[in-house]
């Protein structure tokens, strides 16, 4: 992921050096803003990743267990655009689609000063998300074929892979707060946009409830809380 930001980072910072370099040059699709409606499709990596809210007290074995992600795993999204134009800096966008995603859950215990990891750990917590984010789309002055802007928005979440997971029971529904930045890059036939963005969660995904099972329980009680974040580099072809 690391990799995937600094190569998206670099495009950022080139992107108006290149435009400098194209002005003598008609610019590509130059009617394409003033469009009232359009459409495309997105693709795009993402990594989940959970904010945990250790309880902090001894479980029912007698233990204190704390919890965490520590490895940001590279998960797909992919959906479709429909845009519409507000006026000349203003676009409200419609982006539903299909993500996939895993998030792996370590336990430990904190021993003379050493970490000893729980022999069931990490749990990995497998998501398949129906998304629906409505999205406001800031952008700037076009800059001959690229142009920088900004988005900000809410996002609905419903999670298809099965709720109880491997000794945890999850909810299913999230509202996330959404913020982006990238550049429209316009091409001869199409414009694609690359955006890096953050996505919040709102609501505790833990369920208190626990999944039944024998055992299963000292992971709901090490815990108080769950809350979901999402960073995701997507790619628009419009």
């Amino acid at each position: 992921m690391k990799k995937v930001i600094f190569i998206l980072g670099f495009f950022l910072l080139a992107a108006p050096v290149f435009a400098q370099k194209d002005k003598k040059k008609a610019p590509n699709l130059p009617g394409f803003d003033e469009k009232k409606l359009h459409f495309g499709f997105l693709i795009g990596f993402n990594t989940l990743d959970f904010r945990v809210f250790n309880a902090g007290k001894p479980t029912s074995d007698g233990k204190t267990y704390y919890a965490d992600v520590l490895k940001l795993k590279p998960g797909l999204n992919i959906g479709i655009v429909t845009s519409l134009r507000l006026n000349k800096h203003f676009n409200l966008r419609f982006l539903p689609g299909i993500s996939f995603g895993q998030r792996d859950l370590y336990f430990y215990q904190v021993i003379n000063d050493s970490i000893a990891y729980h022999e069931n750990s990490p749990l990995k917590v497998k998501s398949t998300f129906l998304e629906f984010p409505l999205i406001v789309k800031f952008s700037g002055k076009r800059m001959q074929n690229a142009k920088p802007f900004i988005t900000a928005g809410v996002n609905t979440r419903y999670d298809l892979a099965k709720n109880k997971q491997d000794h945890l029971l999850l909810r299913s529904l999230d509202f996330y707060a959404e913020a982006g930045a990238g550049f429209d890059f316009y091409m001869t036939y199409f414009r694609l946009s690359v955006e890096l963005k953050a996505s919040i969660g709102f609501a505790n995904m833990l369920n208190p409830d626990g999944t039944g099972e024998p055992g299963d329980e000292i992971y709901t009680e090490a815990l108080d809380a769950l809350k979901s974040r999402v960073f995701s580099l997507t790619f628009y072809f419009e």
